[in-house]
């Protein structure tokens, strides 16, 4: 049984695979894979493992032995799940594999702007507390997670997740409603309000048509000067342009942001230009401790394992 792993390359080093390996002997394990590549790769395969790479109908139409398509994300946009259907191959992602990876990227990234942890470390390398005329330095804003109010924008398990994490610091959780509907459920909030009350607010909601751009100017505006907005969800979720814009004018205090609209952001981005202290950018790396790349690989195995036992496991076609 041919099987063929596109795009290895996205999970990183220091993983064990033995297990996959010994399900799949002869595994193929290719770094990355261009569109033409994977044409010819997955031609005469009956298993295909990827994280990114893209498998439209036309690919389908090439590759009449395919039988699973196996993911180690989440996501399944990056496959044409009609054509899976109409070609008889099974797909299958994993769920809440990386929970805890996210929820501590969070935190960190809540911590480091709240306290200015990375901005006083500058400080001291730059001599400023050196130069001081007393013990500490207290020339930026140093405040507490217990006194704030975080709003969530999804609650799902990673949303969850933060929400239990936040309790153990004190905050105050708010949930919004779904982006783009008209009711408010009870316990959720209306997302305008969501804007006007949190002091930080993080997001984790997928991105469809409702959600595309539901960060923009008139958002910023809406949010208190103090606030802070952490994003490890999807990056088209937020106007670039805009948020360095708010930033940069003082509208919100303060910006973590570890996805972006394209990645890799070859076409550049405005965030990638921003020149100032408030704003952390880092390289979609909230998912991607060892422990979690880990966790998506026993997932994928025990789906695959599933698969050649005749036994449907995290199925969405």
């Amino acid at each position: 049984m041919k099987a063929v792993m596109l795009d290895w390359a996205t999970m990183g080093p220091g993983l064990d695979i033995r297990e996959l390996e010994a399900l799949l002997p002869g595994l193929e394990l290719h770094d990355e894979s261009t569109h033409d590549e994977i044409a010819a790769r997955i031609a005469n395969a009956e298993i295909v493992l990827g994280n990114k790479a893209i498998i439209s109908e036309s690919l389908f139409e090439g590759a009449p032995r395919l039988r699973f398509i196996g993911l180690t994300a989440t996501g399944t946009d990056v496959i044409d799940l009609e054509a899976a259907k109409k070609h008889g191959v099974a797909v299958a992602n994993i769920r809440a594999y990386c929970t805890d990876s996210v929820v501590e990227h969070v935190f960190g990234c809540m911590l480091n702007l709240s306290h200015n942890l990375s901005n006083y470390a500058a400080d001291v390398r730059q001599g400023a507390w050196q130069d001081a005329a007393v013990f500490c330095m207290l020339n930026r804003p140093n405040n507490q997670l217990s006194a704030m109010t975080l709003g969530l924008v999804g609650y799902g398990e990673l949303g969850r997740g933060v929400a239990r994490i936040a309790g153990a610091f004190g905050m105050r959780v708010i949930v919004a409603a779904r982006p783009g509907s008209d009711t408010v459920p009870e316990g959720r909030v209306a997302f305008d309000e969501l804007l006007a009350r949190s002091d930080v607010i993080s997001l984790h909601c997928p991105l469809d048509e409702t959600t595309r751009g539901l960060f923009g100017a008139g958002q910023f505006r809406a949010m208190k000067k103090t606030a802070l907005l952490i994003n490890t969800a999807r990056g088209a979720l937020v106007d670039s342009a805009a948020l360095a814009g708010a930033l940069r004018d003082g509208e919100i205090a303060g910006a973590a942001v570890d996805v972006l609209p394209a990645e890799p952001p070859v076409g550049g981005d405005p965030l990638l230009d921003y020149d100032g202290d408030n704003l952390m950018l880092t390289p979609h790396i909230a998912w991607a401790t060892r422990e979690a790349r880990q966790n998506a690989i026993d997932e994928l195995t025990a789906n695959v394992r599933a698969f050649l036992a005749g036994e449907e496991r995290n199925r969405v076609v």
